[in-house]
């Protein structure tokens, strides 16, 4: 068989296997069928079909930094390649391993960025309440903060996934795990209102399962609601870096602030991992500092 045919099979069984048995949501199969579709040209371009060594890899990692990525996306590139080699070793297509020999860039850790309760609120009233659009952004807006969802999980709810009397939301997040998520009154409030002024109007009597739909009765997408927030986030005055995560993170932020311990954060988060969830350890170091000021007696 030829070596390019080959490679490209086993980059099909790879993403099959990482659909189908590790459960892996959409955009992360996407992420890796762009970095092995990148992988799989480089090796075109040097004649080579196969899975290369380890100092072909180099080679390639060296590839992605003279290209000009950025240190975090070389990262994800390197993280593709260890997990597609890994299927290929235990498929019994190679031997040994070399891709676990490659060494990660030093990536440094950033504070994720959040805002206060002021611009929260400006936010919440930049929609246009006279409006049908406006009354149905609101409410996105609104549940996006309280239950910090990802603007997939957003955009991808359901009617059957809000329990309005208990109020609770029922989050697919990824890898298709499922959450539980209480809503405040105040987002609940403003989806009530969506549900009984702005849907049906939008919908004009056609059906949908979708909570959150557009004036064709369409499901509204991410990449609109990106462009809606930062409409949006300019009528607040705020106008560097809004993006839907920022609420995601000021959902954490406050709750931490609240008194919110991290394992409540990660299971309301969606985080496999508690490490994940530990970007916002900031939020804790600042809050026992000042439980040290106010508490300790010699502070």
């Amino acid at each position: 068989m030829d070596p390019a045919v080959a490679m490209r099979d086993q980059i099909g069984a790879f993403l099959d296997y990482c659909r189908i048995e590790k459960g892996l949501a959409k955009n992360s199969l996407d992420a890796y069928a762009r970095d092995l579709a990148r992988f799989a040209g480089y090796l075109s371009s040097r004649g080579w079909g196969e899975a290369p060594g380890l100092e072909a890899l180099g080679e390639y990692v060296d590839s992605l930094y003279e290209a000009g990525l950025s240190s975090r996306s070389i990262a994800r590139h390197i993280t593709t390649l260890r997990n597609f080699y890994r299927f290929l070793l235990q498929q019994g297509a190679l031997q040994t391993d070399p891709a676990s020999l490659l060494a990660a860039p030093r990536q440094w850790s950033t504070l994720p960025k959040y805002l206060n309760l002021q611009q929260i609120e400006a936010l919440f009233a930049a929609p246009p309440a006279n409006k049908l659009t406006g009354v149905r952004d609101r409410a996105m807006l609104e549940l996006l903060y309280a239950a910090g969802l990802r603007v997939s999980e957003l955009c991808q709810l359901e009617l059957s996934d809000l329990n309005r009397d208990l109020g609770v939301l029922r989050v697919a997040g990824k890898g298709g795990r499922q959450r539980l998520v209480p809503v405040g009154k105040s987002a609940l409030a403003a989806v009530e209102r969506y549900l009984n002024e702005a849907r049906p109007a939008l919908l004009r009597g056609r059906g949908s399962r979708y909570l959150f739909v557009t004036a064709r009765g369409t499901r509204l997408t991410r990449q609109a609601f990106w462009k809606l927030l930062l409409g949006y986030g300019k009528r607040a005055g705020i106008f560097h870096g809004l993006t839907p995560h920022v609420l995601r993170h000021t959902f954490a932020t406050h709750l931490l602030e609240g008194g919110a311990d991290l394992r409540s954060v990660q299971t309301m988060l969606g985080h496999a991992d508690i490490s994940t969830t530990q970007i916002y350890t900031h939020v804790l170091r600042s809050r026992l500092k000042r439980t040290v000021e106010e508490h300790h007696p010699r502070a």
